[in-house]
């Protein structure tokens, strides 16, 4: 194997910690929060007990103060374990970011120490049941009336948002513009006028909170709006690179994952007198796909090391995400194949991840969004000459 050069010892005592939170916290009742169809809020303030919430948010505000290195660390670990449930890489690493560059201080001091310590979980309100990743012809509207906004509109497959006590919520402040019409609101869950729908059934990530949102004549103060009025789409750009290569380091941590427990299997399991491992179409499958994972895991610790310099672009990013995702699905649809009937079982691990596989390439910008953001940059459009 390549050896990682990436973390320092300190990374990987971190990472210790959170290899033992995992095996006292998660494991063992990620079966029923499955069944549950969310996770308990006390292990978000276990989480926070730890430091492992906010890793790499500034001290003063109640994080760890450490680099995105120690964020990462926790992703991969939590997708090694096929723990997909509980979802602080949102909270930490996708909402508290907006915070942290774009919040007032008044703001910052409100929220950011509360996340830090798992008392208040946030959740990314941008999925409308017109779409998805055009985040411009959004509908929610939010119109100012003296010295609030009133929110009027749906959100759907927002992720945390059963357990979500603040929504950072993207608007149309200007329904007549587009882009610049988008503005970003921080909504309490408590406030009149808001409400939770069903818990949405998905085929994988069964212990991910997902829930469809309502927003009726919801008064928000303009105190909480985060950036500027007709700002928000500026401000949701500037975190897409960390948000997709989050995306491709739990793409890359699963297909890892899955090949050891594949690896494990074929070595005991017993086929007309010998091993599974010992056949040649085992072999030849298994050390293709170790190829092409190994490859993949040199790009994102590449794009990693790139992210911590601030160098990684978000063409380079969404590279990243396309390829990771799509290899992801391909490893989870083959060592499932070697498990047999066994593989098709929710009780075995692979099982599980390749379900939770298939919703990696449309999280965080589906695979075609990738694909139109990478051909933009390498094939610019021509303007056409008048005929």
């Amino acid at each position: 194997m390549i050896p990682r050069t990436l973390f320092s010892a300190e990374h990987e005592g971190f990472r210790d910690t959170v290899r033992r939170f995992i095996e006292a916290e998660v494991t063992p009742h990620h079966a029923q929060w499955e069944r549950d169809g969310q996770v308990p809020r006390s292990l978000w303030r276990k989480a926070g007990e730890l430091g492992l919430l906010l890793c790499n948010a500034p001290e003063a505000y109640g994080g760890m103060g450490g680099d995105f290195l120690h964020s990462a660390i926790l992703i991969e670990e939590m997708a090694r374990a096929g723990a997909t449930g509980p979802t602080f890489y949102l909270h930490s690493d996708i909402v508290a970011p907006y915070l942290v560059d774009f919040g007032t201080e008044a703001q910052k001091r409100k929220w950011l120490p509360r996340m830090a310590t798992g008392e208040v979980v946030v959740a990314l309100g941008m999925s409308e049941p017109s779409g998805g990743s055009d985040v411009q012809s959004i509908r929610t509207q939010a119109i100012r009336d003296g010295d609030d906004y009133v929110v009027n509109g749906q959100k759907v497959f927002i992720t945390n948002g059963h357990s979500a006590d603040l929504l950072l919520l993207a608007c149309k402040t200007d329904p007549q513009e587009k882009a610049r019409g988008v503005s970003l609101l921080l909504v309490e869950t408590d406030r009149p006028g808001f409400t939770r729908g069903r818990h949405l059934e998905k085929i994988g990530c069964k212990a991910q909170d997902t829930a469809e949102l309502f927003f009726t004549d919801l008064r928000v103060p303009a105190s909480n709006l985060l950036g500027t009025e007709g700002g928000g789409f500026a401000v949701l750009m500037t975190q897409l690179a960390q948000e997709r290569l989050i995306q491709a380091i739990r793409a890359v941590s699963a297909s890892e994952a899955a090949l050891e427990w594949t690896r494990s299997y074929v070595a005991d399991r017993k086929m007309f007198g010998q091993n599974l491992s010992d056949f040649q179409n085992t072999r030849f499958t298994l050390a293709d796909l170790h190829a092409q994972v190994l490859a993949q895991r040199t790009f994102v610790d590449r794009c990693m090391a790139l992210h911590v310099q601030g160098l990684l672009d978000a063409v380079d990013a969404a590279a990243c995400k396309l390829v990771t995702t799509d290899l992801q699905f391909k490893v989870m649809d083959q060592c499932l194949q070697f498990f047999g009937g066994w593989g098709y079982m929710w009780e075995y691990p692979i099982a599980r991840a390749f379900a939770d596989a298939r919703m990696c390439r449309i999280g965080g910008g589906t695979a075609e969004v990738m694909k139109q953001i990478v051909a933009n940059a390498i094939l610019p459009k021509v303007a056409r000459k008048p005929s």
